[in-house]
């Protein structure tokens, strides 16, 4: 089939025709417009996807959700999802009744509905999402779309709400934008020689050079020259989320750091900056960041009454630096190699601990099982081995085994497995997220 701007293989026009249901052929159809609207010529076969659009914010998203639950939808590629509207460890916290919570919850089941993994964290790639270099996805979630862009080097646009879900029903996405090897390149060079050293090694000095960057470079290609090889994938997580905030940045290079950028000749398409076409070069200055620091607070000077740590998802080791930040009369008497997101019901083992959909057990030697006891007669068992909490504490990636499990109204799909490429010390093992029935 050709249409004015997409050609579609003979598959692909099968899918649109129905060949394999109506939900694929609702969810191609979306695909295909969209396709068309963005001028792509084919379509390009995805691994993943990361869902953004389980995030309630009005009626028409669960209709549409549901729509596709009805129509026998799935997806057909490993599709994780972003943060939902209800707090699932501690419902009580969420102000949310009624009408509003009902649609919540009834999203959040029709994505599990589809096939989606309920990670509920818009840091994926924490939680043993991690598309391999080189591998086209489709992920929602604007510092998600940055991180495997920019950190991973995969390839994705920046997805929105029903177009992610689609493309994981289709296992595909128009060929366009940051799917095209000539839209990564760098058009921007970034000569970060004048700010302090010292100043590029704190963690703070990220998320400001993000804000930065997306307030200048708004949705192009830029690559850093200077800062430091031993930055860190949570500095680049920080950088990458600001960036996408204050602008619409969805791929960032760091100059002998990430992946399509081992020098400044490669991130440049293969040119050096004197003779790449277009190529900005802009030289940073310590005002300019000092500009975009005072963007990020309300505060000059003076007390302040709170402050949001956490988005991103902290990942383990951001964790464990702000537990030994806190005065020790504050501190949270809690294993530093657990975390988790606050609407996760995220199941770890490491050094011995376990934590289920309802806690954290205190230590214990294995081999043990454990049974919860939630509310409304909930209950799950999930045993833990000796070999198993061993790896754990290895940094390797495992499964718990849930032995039982009742749960009113949901039943939810069996253990799979999740590890950390790269960040072996952040490894655990996750079980299936439960829903609360009410």
């Amino acid at each position: 089939m050709t249409s004015p701007s997409l050609s579609l293989s003979l598959r692909e026009t099968d899918l649109l025709a129905g060949g394999e249901g109506p939900a694929v052929a609702l969810a191609m159809g979306i695909v295909v417009r969209m396709g068309e609207i963005l001028g792509a010529r084919e379509l390009v076969e995805i691994v993943s996807s990361h869902i953004d659009g389980c995030l309630y914010h009005g009626d028409g998203g669960v209709e549409f959700a549901e729509r596709l639950v009805d129509l026998g939808g799935a997806v057909v590629v490993p599709a994780t999802l972003n943060v939902g509207a209800l707090d699932l460890l501690n419902p009580a916290r969420v102000r949310s009744q009624g009408h509003k919570r009902e649609m919540a919850l009834r999203l959040m089941r029709a994505y599990q509905a589809l096939g989606c993994s309920p990670t509920w964290t818009c840091a994926p790639y924490q939680a043993g999402h991690r598309p391999a270099l080189g591998e086209d996805v489709a992920w929602g979630e604007s510092n998600a779309v940055a991180f495997a862009n920019s950190v991973l080097g995969a390839r994705t646009n920046r997805y929105g709400d029903f177009m992610d879900i689609c493309c994981a029903i289709t296992g595909r996405a128009p060929r366009t934008g940051l799917h095209l090897r000539e839209r990564r390149r760098a058009t921007v060079v970034v000569d970060t020689g004048a700010v302090d050293p010292e100043l590029k090694r704190r963690d703070v000095f990220y998320p400001v050079l993000g804000t930065w960057l997306g307030a200048t470079v708004g949705d192009r290609v830029a690559v850093f020259t200077g800062l430091p090889r031993a930055v860190t994938e949570d500095q680049l997580k920080a950088m990458g989320a600001a960036a996408a905030s204050s602008g619409a940045v969805g791929l960032f290079h760091v100059e002998g750091v990430t992946p399509e950028a081992p020098n400044l000749e490669a991130a440049l398409g293969g040119t050096s900056p004197g003779s790449a076409p277009s190529a900005t070069v802009i030289a940073l200055r310590p005002s300019a960041l000092r500009t975009a620091r005072d963007t990020l607070s309300t505060v000059a000077d003076g007390p302040i009454d709170a402050v949001a740590v956490g988005s991103p998802h902290f990942s383990i080791e951001e964790f464990r630096r702000l537990d030994e930040l806190l005065p020790a009369a504050h501190r949270v008497d809690v294993n530093p190699r657990f975390a988790a997101s606050p609407t996760s019901l995220i199941a770890m083992v490491a050094e011995h601990w376990t934590t289920t959909a309802w806690g954290i057990e205190p230590r214990r030697q294995p081999p043990f099982t454990t049974t919860r006891r939630a509310r409304r007669g909930q209950r799950e068992t999930v045993a833990v081995t000796a070999e198993q909490a061993g790896a754990a504490s290895r940094g390797q990636p495992l499964e718990i085994e849930r032995l039982s499990r009742d749960v009113d109204g949901v039943v939810a799909p069996p253990p799979i497995q999740v590890g950390m490429r790269r960040q072996p010390r952040t490894c655990g093992a996750r079980t299936r997220q439960i829903l609360p029935d009410g």
